[in-house]
């Protein structure tokens, strides 16, 4: 759902205001998603202090953190969950710059489908690595304590570690699977335009715009990819949330309760 504009966060926008499959809106003001946010200008910061945030969630590896660290308003805190920690190789996002200046590197991480290869393995990372439940789980109790609202959630692009936090969270709220695949997928539309420069340079230097493409937007079939992780790991999504996250069904209940109106 789109949100607040601030061009040094393209992918900024507020997870609320879509409608559930019983009539009820998930609240807006209270969950937002973000790209990092380590490039803050002034003026998007002043558009960053405005949410009123109290909690940051970054889902980032610790060399990603490190490497680029939030610019955060004052007294906002930080809560770290690396996603991918128990992941022998970490996050291809931690190689983002050398990814979008060096058309032979990208040439070798991208080419013949790797690029795409790589997302659905890190979807299916993201249901199934014990640091990725842990991550998500702890997002989820987060947001039923209210202590830490209003929560932004972000990674590095914000669309694949993030992509799955929002889609978790509004399915788990009741809205329909076809509403959160057009939430998921609005990131194209928010980001790939940002990299214009990035992909003319580096097709021109004969890197494939498909391949540059696949890692730097999303696609269905990655979200499809963990939805069906889910299943076939825990039997369902309900029984993931309830097995692999821990979220009970008064916890769902009281999660409704608080992110719906």
């Amino acid at each position: 759902m789109p949100g607040p504009e601030a061009t040094s966060i393209p992918n900024l926008r507020d997870v609320g205001g879509y409608a559930t499959r019983d009539g009820a809106s998930v609240r807006r003001g209270i969950v937002f998603r973000s790209t990092d946010l380590s490039r803050v200008t002034d003026a998007d910061a002043r558009v960053l202090s405005g949410l009123g945030l109290a909690t940051v969630v970054d889902l980032r590896t610790e060399p990603e953190r490190q490497a680029a660290p939030d610019r955060l308003p004052e007294g906002v805190r930080t809560l770290a969950l690396d996603v991918l920690a128990d992941r022998e190789h970490g996050s291809i996002a931690a190689h983002m710059k050398e990814l979008l200046t060096d058309a032979a590197f990208a040439r070798e991480v991208l080419g013949d489908g790797r690029g795409a290869e790589y997302l659905r393995g890190s979807y299916r990372d993201f249901v199934l690595l014990p640091s990725a439940r842990a991550a998500y789980r702890t997002l989820l109790q987060t947001l039923l304590t209210g202590d830490a609202d209003p929560v932004l959630v972000h990674c590095t692009t914000g669309k694949d570690r993030t992509g799955w936090a929002s889609a978790v969270l509004l399915l788990a709220l009741g809205v329909d699977e076809d509403t959160v695949f057009e939430d998921y997928l609005l990131t194209n539309e928010r980001l790939l335009p940002v990299f214009a420069p990035v992909l003319e340079a580096l097709t021109a230097k004969g890197v494939p715009r498909g391949d540059l493409e696949s890692v730097l937007g999303v696609r269905a079939e990655y979200l499809a990819t963990a939805l069906a992780a889910a299943e076939e790991a825990f039997g369902s999504f309900d029984r993931y949330l309830s097995d692999a996250l821990g979220l009970t069904d008064s916890g769902r209940a009281l999660l409704r309760q608080r992110l719906l109106e």
